[in-house]
């Protein structure tokens, strides 16, 4: 059911804040662009965030990161946004954004695609069978 999404409210306004930026900026920017942008309609929306988070990724029982990743933002330490500007979201993305789910142990992403005439974009949950998996 719809009401009981996970971090409704605040998925809700980063996408209204999305769609803001896209209806100004359109499509043909780099996404720098859209990200600067979006960081605008954040905390014009109240919400807290961190931009280029970074976080260690580690291999299997390593003890040491085999490198790191930098999500665009991690809003109200609970939703991960990853940007696009692209023509087309596909599997390999929606792939991406669930491994940084795991990587940053969050439960709920969101994909904003600023690439196409309207903006798009998938609001993805990390299943506990998709935690186990890398734990």
């Amino acid at each position: 059911m719809i009401d009981n999404l996970k971090h409704k409210d605040i998925t809700e306004k980063i996408i209204g804040a999305a769609f803001e930026v896209h209806k100004f900026l359109g499509i043909g920017f780099q996404e720098v662009i859209y990200q600067r942008a979006l960081a605008l309609e954040l905390s014009r929306a109240g919400l807290t965030f961190a931009r280029e988070v970074e976080q260690d990724i580690y291999y299997k029982e390593m003890p040491k990161p085999i490198g790191t990743r930098r999500a665009d933002f991690v809003v109200e330490r609970k939703v991960l946004v990853e940007l696009k500007a692209i023509t087309e979201l596909g599997d390999v993305h929606q792939a991406q954004l669930l491994n940084y789910l795991r990587a940053y142990r969050l439960e709920v992403g969101l994909l904003l695609n600023f690439g196409t005439k309207q903006l798009t974009f998938k609001r993805l949950i990390l299943s506990q069978s998709d935690r186990r998996r890398r734990e």
